[in-house]
């Protein structure tokens, strides 16, 4: 039931995911039995091609997340999260409300030993066709310089894992390139990123930079990384009005890509955007199913293991 097209869109969207999500593999349903089946049957789905739990209770975007989760452990955010920490389920995906996501994956599945802060992360489009990806997005606004260089780690562990780079490269975004540019945050996190040896930096990156893959992850707070990605959906929106056509434009569009992975936490968790349509939400449900068997998480457990050890905290 989350998004600002539920169910249709969502329903719609599991639909078209069943032929590429493989044999094996199960979508599981999250909402009003009733309903869910009646959508099936519009359709003319096999209701047996997907797992539903009833799930009588919802969240509505307007809630405060944490007094929702409590008082809606029927809701389909509260099962869901319920099911991934009892390990009914390899990943879970959303576009409901985001704070209940959000707060979902720390209280139920909490961050992983060592991680500080979970994060979220985007797909940025560069002019070569290839992608690189921006964290933090909106998770942490004020983060400390301790905790962007986790981001960096995290986002460098995506990268390799779900990405396929093998080497990839970080760039801290700040307002120009020469070491100890940018704000106190900044010029306090460059040199620890420098430092980092889980991370191969590359040293401070230009927002003019973001489409040329100069770098393979583009690291900033939360604050700045919302500020880009809703400018980017606004320029975007604004090409598709123009009915503008082009390939590096039309790679902007979020529907592309799903959701945003909750980065950080003990299982793979997706937020999907309030607006989410079909597509998005297909292509969001084929995002969880690659971090669910790429192995992600363990990969993130073991090297927070070993950063712990070496750094003496992380």
């Amino acid at each position: 039931m989350g998004g600002d097209f539920a169910p249709a869109a969502t329903i719609d969207g599991a639909v078209s995911a069943l032929d590429e999500i493989g044999a094996g593999n199960v979508v599981v349903l999250l909402g009003p039995e009733a309903l869910i089946r009646e959508e099936l049957r519009r359709r003319d789905v096999g209701q047996d091609r997907f797992a539903i739990v009833h799930c009588p209770q919802e969240i509505t975007m307007e809630e405060k997340p944490l007094k929702a989760l409590s008082e809606k452990p029927g809701s389909g955010i509260a099962t869901g999260f319920r099911m991934l920490a009892q390990g009914q389920l390899d990943a879970f995906a959303s576009a409901g409300n985001s704070g209940a996501m959000l707060a979902g994956a720390v209280t139920s599945i909490k961050c992983i030993p060592g991680v500080s802060r979970p994060c979220t992360c985007t797909m940025i489009p560069q002019e070569d066709g290839t992608y690189g990806l921006l964290l933090d997005i909106g998770t942490t606004p004020d983060a400390k310089p301790e905790v962007m260089v986790q981001f960096a780690i995290i986002g460098s562990l995506y990268a390799r894992y779900v990405l396929g780079k093998a080497d990839p490269k970080v760039g801290l975004l700040n307002v120009g390139t020469e070491d100890g540019k940018g704000n106190l945050q900044c010029q306090a996190v460059f040199p620890m990123l420098k430092a980092c040896p889980h991370i191969r930096f590359t040293g401070n990156m230009e927002p003019r930079e973001l489409f040329k893959n100069h770098v393979d992850v583009m690291v900033t707070d939360g604050f700045v990384g919302n500020i880009v990605l809703k400018e980017i959906e606004t320029f975007y929106r604004l090409i598709q009005k123009r009915g503008l056509g082009d390939p590096l434009f039309d790679r902007l569009n979020y529907e592309l890509y799903g959701g945003s992975p909750i980065l950080g936490v003990n299982a793979p968790v997706v937020l999907g955007h309030g607006i989410s349509s079909a597509l998005a939400v297909k292509n969001m449900l084929l995002q969880s199913k690659r971090m669910s068997e790429q192995g992600l998480v363990d990969a993130l457990r073991r090297l927070f293991a070993a950063y712990a050890s070496q750094d003496g905290n992380a």
